[in-house]
């Protein structure tokens, strides 16, 4: 089946290069060819949680608002500001009038309503509503009322989330308890047309209700590894090429090439945050001092220059800068000196070693070149304390298996769904239910951490209450927790890049890290 899938998408590629490349420079097809690797398991919103299904989802649909460069509320699908009551359990919004799903019914109150309650059934990015929201009024047929359970000062998370999408109701009717996952109804620049695991075709909406797209649609092609899609932009048979999971070496190769006028490229903000989850719940990484000895062992600024060849920042936080006022690097700093002290005090080091199963997915060829790198320097400096054993999977298994806690130690990666501090701290460090410093039901369960703190719980709630820097000190505050605690590693933070032929205009990225498919246009035509 697996070799099946591989000739079918082989052919629908070659078909596609064909219509784009026959007569010599001759172009039948005006659509462009984004490429990436990977599969999209679902496009339902209430499931999607890879930034592949976020930038599709993100071109599809629409959200109340977005936020620009500075983190200011733009509307989108409201016709105006959020207006908040003066004991900020009230948010209204009025919504534009003569906007249209896809199926042609309209969007309204009903159809935000039914898309909210819908996330709270089944929605598994539970950090974006959490407790917040106790229900939803339609008071008219182009206003919402969203009433709170308590003051919430993270209104951006829930007002632009990807994930909040407004869907019909109308198509998604036989599914309000289940997922839909190949198929798309909403009110977005384009309509889905044809939905696999590896391609994904999407047209102009022709009765959309802002701007047009630059282009006559998009084909969303995913490969199944770095080199064939390194290789299908040098040799043209792909328009633009997302930065997921690309080889380094690549990125490098391509960044030079880019500077050298061959292709065109476009950079998001630093907003990927790459890590190694540690399972705080059982032996041997609950104890505390081992977790640091490992924390103190991994050498970021060696593996940022091997393995990124110095294109991706070391990071010893779990926010990304641009979100803090200032740049504090709080998690412990590389020190083997200091491992090995904390490794003797536990008995290891003479005789014993402390023997790491590191899970990496296979697929994204920087994890296994981080973990080669790190195991690498172990041994040359705590080969008698510490030995690190390799385990690749593939990423799709590894997230289905996060929260059984099968993995003692995993690489992961994670871009916060909103440009906000707590977009990223709450899906790593929230926790429903703490037993003994354990979290048996919450984000941390979903990160493969299992690591729960009723003091960052009660800081979260506070920060709800305020905003501003009083906000930001708080959640700040909640970092240098989990720094002295270390139930994750930081490694590095990363921006998303794009390439583009040079008959197509350069990749535009929001604050979020999403490329803006609308705005790609065939030029020098």
């Amino acid at each position: 089946m697996k070799y099946k899938k591989k000739v079918v998408l082989s052919i629908f590629i070659i078909l596609i290069s064909f219509l784009q490349n026959s007569c010599g420079s001759k172009r039948i097809s005006k659509k462009i060819i984004v490429a990436s690797s990977g599969k999209i398991e679902s496009l339902d919103p209430a499931r999607a949680n890879t930034l592949k299904a976020i930038q599709l989802i993100s071109s599809l649909g629409d959200t109340l608002y977005e936020l620009n460069s500075d983190g200011e509320l733009i509307p989108q699908l409201a016709s105006g500001m959020p207006v908040i009551s003066k004991d900020r359990l009230q948010i209204t919004i009025n919504l534009r009038k003569n906007v249209f799903f896809h199926d042609g019914t309209a969007f309204n109150s009903n159809a935000m309503k039914f898309t909210f309650d819908r996330f709270k059934r089944i929605g598994t990015m539970n950090y974006i509503l959490g407790n917040k929201i106790k229900s939803i009024e339609t008071p008219s047929e182009y206003s919402v009322i969203i009433n709170l359970n308590k003051p919430s000062s993270s209104l951006n998370g829930l007002l632009t989330s990807v994930n909040l999408t407004p869907i019909s109701p109308t198509f998604y009717k036989q599914y309000s308890d289940k997922f839909l996952n190949e198929k798309f109804v909403g009110t977005g620049k384009y309509v889905l047309t044809s939905f696999s695991n590896e391609v994904q075709s999407i047209d102009p909406y022709s009765n959309y209700w802002g701007e047009k797209p630059l282009n006559n649609g998009v084909n969303f092609v995913g490969y199944s590894n770095s080199s064939s899609l390194f290789g299908a932009l040098k040799s043209k048979q792909i328009d633009v090429l997302l930065s997921n999971s690309i080889d380094d070496s690549q990125r490098k190769s391509l960044n030079n090439l880019s500077k050298n006028k061959q292709f065109n490229e476009g950079n998001s903000p630093f907003t990927e945050l790459s890590f190694i989850s540690l399972k705080t719940s059982s032996y041997p990484l609950n104890n505390l001092n081992l977790r640091l000895a490992l924390a103190k062992s991994l050498n970021r600024k060696l593996i940022s220059e091997k393995v990124s060849y110095g294109l991706r920042k070391p990071s010893r936080s779990i926010i990304p800068p641009i979100l803090k006022k200032d740049n504090q690097e709080l998690w412990p700093k590389y020190d083997y000196l200091e491992a090995r002290r904390l490794l003797q005090k536990e008995n290891y080091c003479n005789g014993n070693i402390l023997k790491i199963p590191l899970t990496y997915r296979s697929n994204v060829p920087a994890d296994k070149l981080i973990a080669l790198t790190w195991q690498e320097e172990i041994k040359s400096s705590l080969k008698d304390c510490i030995d690190i054993e390799l385990n690749g999977v593939e990423s799709t298994t590894v997230y289905k298996n996060l929260s059984l806690g099968i993995y003692t130690a995993v690489l992961l990666d994670w871009t916060g769904a909103y440009s906000d501090p707590e977009a990223y701290l709450t899906p790593l460090l929230s926790c429903n239910e703490i037993v003994d410093g354990i979290c048996k039901k919450g984000e941390s369960v979903y990160s493969g951490s299992f690591w729960g703190s009723n003091k960052v719980e009660s800081l979260f709630l506070e920060s709800e209450k305020i905003s501003g820097i009083k906000r930001l000190e708080k959640l700040v505050e909640i970092e240098k927790i989990a720094a002295r605690s270390i139930p994750y590693i930081p490694i590095w933070i990363s921006s998303q890049k794009a390439w583009s032929q040079n008959k197509i205009s350069k990749p535009i990225f929001n604050g979020a890290g999403i490329i803006s498919l609308s705005d790609l246009e065939l030029i020098n035509e």
